[in-house]
């Protein structure tokens, strides 16, 4: 079992088999930091995703995709008053490409502006190397034009780009892996409570009869499961449709 695996409490009783499988399989995800909901928002209250996909630690990617669904999720019903957006921060540090499926990559984007259009804000793609230029010439086609725009790459030893980091964030606030000075970064022990809160919040809206406006259910829709039903097997292709 996952050391991030919180103890089943009273509010835990009635879960299903399925359920508890699906609360374990999102505690193994969450183990590395490689996705998780920063505990700041920028300078507009918009929630932060930070992603750091070389900290990678599973082979499913339909795993993959529900954990980043949870993500999305949690931090769509933590957005503030007249706030529908978020941000993303995606550390390249530790990425490579050899085990990338460009195939995987499309079906993702075509989930996500599928099913979640207009919640990005702005993504921060900081420090790619320069071999992701490779890559992101193959994504680009799989993203519609206005998400393509909204994609910022930024470069800790580049000066200009770093206004777009300035100009965002408050510095004092923001991961100093990001070039802020809040030293925190991610601790296990810390999100897992952030998880637990997020997941009675969650219990609390269906508990009432009442939704979040922004809410949707975190378990992947029957159309987004028929999407992602061949992801797990083209995770072990061969060398077709990789880089």
């Amino acid at each position: 079992m996952s050391s991030i695996q919180l103890k089943r409490g009273a509010s835990d009783k009635s879960l299903s088999p399925v359920d508890q499988q699906a609360k374990e399989d999102i505690a193994q995800e969450a183990e590395t930091g490689k996705v998780y909901r920063a505990n700041y928002c920028d300078k507009l209250g918009r929630p932060v995703l930070v992603m750091r996909p070389g900290l990678q630690n599973t082979n499913s990617p339909v795993g993959q995709i529900k954990y980043l669904v949870y993500c999305i999720e949690n931090a769509i019903m933590n957005l503030v008053q007249d706030q529908e957006q978020m941000v993303w921060l995606v550390d390249f540090q530790g990425w490579a490409m050899t085990s990338i499926s460009v195939k995987v990559t499309r079906e993702t984007a075509r989930i996500l502006q599928d099913h979640y259009p207009e919640r990005l804000g702005i993504g921060i793609l900081y420090n790619p190397p320069k071999i992701f230029e490779s890559f992101w010439t193959i994504v680009k086609p799989f993203l519609e034009t206005k998400t393509y725009k909204k994609m910022k790459f930024v470069y800790s030893d580049d000066p200009k780009s770093l206004k777009v980091i300035e100009e965002i964030f408050d510095l004092d606030k923001l991961d100093v892996a990001f070039g802020g000075r809040n030293p925190a970064g991610f601790n296990l022990e810390v999100y897992a409570r952030q998880m637990k809160d997020d997941d009675s919040k969650r219990m609390n809206f269906h508990g009432s009869g009442c939704s979040s406006p922004f809410y949707h259910s975190s378990s992947l829709s029957e159309s987004q499961q028929h999407e992602s039903t061949d992801l797990d097997r083209d995770s072990n292709a061969s060398d077709e449709g990789r880089l």
